[in-house]
């Protein structure tokens, strides 16, 4: 289990961890663009990751390598609405970023099964910035502490996000 808290903690196999979250805070009730971490329990999914930034990542989930066109759809209006996409299309979320926020990306399975329009898309874990400045909804981890949970995590490891 991962349980991250309202102050910025995260925390796995007893070992705490510094985390950036949505810049909103974190909401029991979600919605896309408010800039906030969706409070619940969720499951998660596959780890992405840029193969030129990241070598040798350890991990039990399933992996993918992050290509230059890919996308995560957050418009409520489109059929790939909080899905991978790969598009040219400046509405949608680049994960081949050049601040190095995506160079690994967790996503966690929210308003993922079913998809509800306008609930939340793109709710990932990635690398936080040097401040731990904010995020669009996100949690934001240190590169050294991301591999470091990813290696333990298990794909029944469980995410519980606390309002």
């Amino acid at each position: 289990m991962i349980i991250v808290n309202k102050n910025g903690t995260l925390i796995h196999n007893k070992k705490r961890y510094k985390c950036a979250l949505g810049k909103n805070g974190i909401a029991k009730r979600k919605k896309e663009g408010d800039k906030k971490t969706p409070a619940g329990l969720f499951s998660l999914g596959k780890v992405y990751y840029r193969k030129d930034k990241i070598r040798n990542l350890k991990t039990n989930l399933k992996k993918i390598v992050i290509k230059k066109k890919m996308a995560w759809c957050d418009d409520p209006n489109n059929k790939f609405y909080n899905k991978l996409t790969f598009t040219n299309d400046k509405s949608k979320e680049k994960l081949y970023r050049k601040d190095n926020l995506y160079n690994i990306i967790v996503v966690i399975n929210y308003n993922i099964k079913p998809i509800i329009k306008n609930k939340g898309s793109a709710i990932f874990i990635h690398l936080a910035r040097k401040n731990y400045s904010g995020t669009m909804g996100c949690i934001g981890l240190k590169k050294k502490d991301l591999l470091d949970i990813l290696k333990t995590v298990k794909k029944r490891t469980k995410i519980k996000i606390i309002a």
